[in-house]
């Protein structure tokens, strides 16, 4: 009896305690649940159940307000809403052919205007066939906002059409990656991705779209099965949760919230540093600038940065974007025995130029040398430091800005005229034997740096290049001069093939007025012919020349004395390119080693001023002008 006295009396003492546990744990998940299930916001910020407004609207008003006037996608059911409301927003949508095409194009674009490219695709494979067109972007240093279409957020994991790990899938390929969850978050999440695509070194971003945050509300809550009465329990509490998720979606969806642009953070170089590069320059007898497509970049203008570049009046070679910057035949710019110009320097500034194998990782970079390294971005500033050469001064900064501020701190600066003349007339010496070469004339094939010796002629002062191959592009890229700055568009470090079709689209929608020209090989216009269809069809018309050799050159030129063989290095000697642009469309023309170029050249851009694209298949013969190039 004792026993059982003691513990009630024990139960009755702690009874107030066990209350309060039970309290405070019904408590606890009575906050979790509301929290989990954003019960308070979605009571304070109720949907507009009548409303027919849907995402996809507010994605167009913010792109509007980052002033993007076109969108380049292959159209999918998952991003529908955001190309309707882009084309009701004024923003012009162009479709390609390709997803690859469309990032291109983007890519195009932000490299030409110095904005955003924007590329919407649709969920799964639309996404998977940008990944190669992100990785250039990424690697060639080009702000992109690629959005993509996603299964229902409810749906993920579940089995739905085209459900995959996109988020997995850009993370290493994006400066940011994010998934919109409901369509309040669709305005901040945008300005956040592209104001870090346009900060530090910019690069591609990704934002996902899952389709219930595009679509209206009456069709959302219809295609996730909400129903207004349910019957059962299980029944009622699944069709809560149901009506909830749309409910959460929708909330505070049309409140109004900022929309404009986020400033980009740019780094810039400090007094100091420029001061002390200026300094080290001023005390070298042969300077030397190596400019690189980084130097191009916001917030400097072309235009400035070609005054600033032409007031230091030191030799300069140029890369990448940077080509054409000076313009045509300017005194201070080398285009030829990089390599010996670099030996004999006594001061090296790298403008954005990097020691990867493109200056064989350093190496040629003489030890005695000062080196000035300016990159926006460290790891490629420091690039192969470790191993062959060492900066003498370092500057993680927008190059534009430091060369315009180094140009005021050297004004005074004289370099010396016999070190100018040296680079001139080792580049005279080299455009003599050019020029001998370009003279042989072919038999049934035509001479390739004939080809394009002779489009260097025809070619006008607004013209943009193109250049989409390996071995022809090689030797267009020492023949053609690009007229001014921003006129040259090529892959970048990634050496991707395939650009061709989307660059142009981009380059004629950037500069209408110009006329673009594709530099073909006739093995990479094979991923992007197909955009001729396209650009007719827009009536976005360009011209192109396609270097036709029936071969992968530039790997068979390393492989076949190598190796004694051929295989998988030979194309199709037949292959009518010319045909297959007329079936999409353009025009084409066919020329050998009978043709009168000049003629073929005249009439392919008379039917460029009718709005239509001409396609020329050159039917080129192999030459010696690029043995000991690289391939690897």
């Amino acid at each position: 009896m004792n026993i059982i006295a003691d513990i009630a009396n024990t139960i009755i003492f702690y009874l107030p305690v066990f209350s309060l546990i039970i309290s405070g744990c019904i408590l606890f998940g009575l906050i979790f649940f509301l929290l989990k299930f954003n019960i308070f916001y979605i009571r304070l910020h109720k949907p507009e159940f009548e409303s027919k407004r849907f995402g996809g609207e507010i994605v167009a008003d913010v792109l509007r307000k980052h002033d993007v006037k076109f969108i380049f996608t292959l159209v999918g059911g998952h991003i529908s809403p955001i190309l309707v409301a882009a084309e009701r927003n004024s923003i012009r949508v162009v479709d390609t052919r390709h997803e690859a095409s469309a990032v291109f194009a983007a890519d195009a674009v932000a490299r030409l205007t110095g904005g955003i490219g924007v590329a919407a695709v649709t969920a799964g494979p639309g996404l998977t066939n940008t990944i190669t067109a992100i990785k250039n972007c990424q690697m060639a240093e080009t702000p992109v906002l690629l959005m993509g279409g996603a299964a229902a957020s409810i749906l993920k994991g579940r089995g739905a059409l085209q459900d995959i790990d996109q988020i997995g899938l850009f993370k290493s390929l994006c400066k940011f990656s994010a998934t919109v969850d409901t369509v309040r978050d669709i305005a901040p999440i945008l300005r956040t991705a592209i104001q870090i695509a346009q900060s530090g070194t910019p690069g591609p971003v990704f934002v996902e779209f899952p389709i219930d945050v595009l679509y209206p509300y009456h069709l959302v809550k219809k295609e996730v099965g909400a129903k207004n009465e349910s019957k059962g329990l299980m029944s009622k509490i699944v069709n809560w949760y149901l009506g909830n998720y749309v409910d959460n979606i929708f909330a505070g969806a049309w409140e109004q919230r900022d929309l404009a642009p986020l400033e980009p953070v740019i780094p810039l170089p400090s007094e100091n540093q420029v001061q002390r590069s200026a300094e080290v320059i001023s005390r070298a007898k042969r300077p030397l600038l190596l400019i690189g497509s980084q130097a191009l970049l916001p917030p400097v203008s072309a235009t400035e940065l070609r005054k600033a570049v032409e007031s230091l009046g030191i030799p300069s070679y140029l890369g990448g974007m940077a080509r054409g910057l000076l313009g045509r035949n300017s005194p201070i710019q080398g285009r030829h025995e990089r390599r010996s110009a670099l030996k004999e320097a006594d001061c090296i500034i790298l403008l954005g130029s990097v020691c990867d194998f493109r200056l064989s990782y350093g190496r040629v970079l003489p030890k005695r040398a000062s080196i000035i390294a300016v990159n926006r971005n460290t790891s490629q500033l420091y690039k192969n430091s470790d191993m062959f050469w060492k900066p003498t001064i370092a500057v993680q900064a927008d190059v534009g800005t430091f060369v315009k501020e180094l140009a005021s701190a050297l004004k005074d600066n004289i370099v010396d005229p016999t070190w100018v003349d040296t680079i001139r007339k080792r580049d005279e010496t080299r455009e003599a034997e050019i020029a001998k070469m370009v003279a042989v004339q072919g038999e049934t094939r035509l001479n390739p740096l004939k080809v394009l010796s002779e489009l260097e002629k025809q070619i006008p002062d607004d013209a943009i290049i193109v250049a989409d191959g390996g071995d022809f592009v090689g030797s267009a890229a020492y023949i053609l001069r690009p007229r001014g700055p921003l006129s040259w568009l090529d892959p970048g470090a990634f050496g991707t093939l395939g650009v061709g079709g989307g660059f142009a689209l981009g380059a004629k929608l950037a500069r209408p007025d110009s006329e673009v020209w594709i530099i073909w090989g006739d093995g990479s216009s094979g991923y992007s012919l197909a955009e001729v269809e396209a650009m007719n069809r827009q009536n976005l018309p360009c011209l192109a020349v396609i270097g036709n050799d029936a071969s992968w050159k530039q790997i068979a030129r390393e492989q076949v004395p190598l190796f004694n063989t051929d295989v998988a290095c030979s194309l199709s000697d037949e292959c009518r390119y010319d045909k297959v642009a007329e079936g999409y469309g353009g025009k084409g023309f066919l020329a050998d080693g009978k043709s009168n170029l000049e003629e073929v050249f005249k009439e392919a851009r008379s039917m460029y001023t009718k709005e239509k694209c001409a396609i020329i298949n050159a039917l080129i013969e192999e030459t010696k002008f690029r043995e000991g190039s690289i391939s690897v």
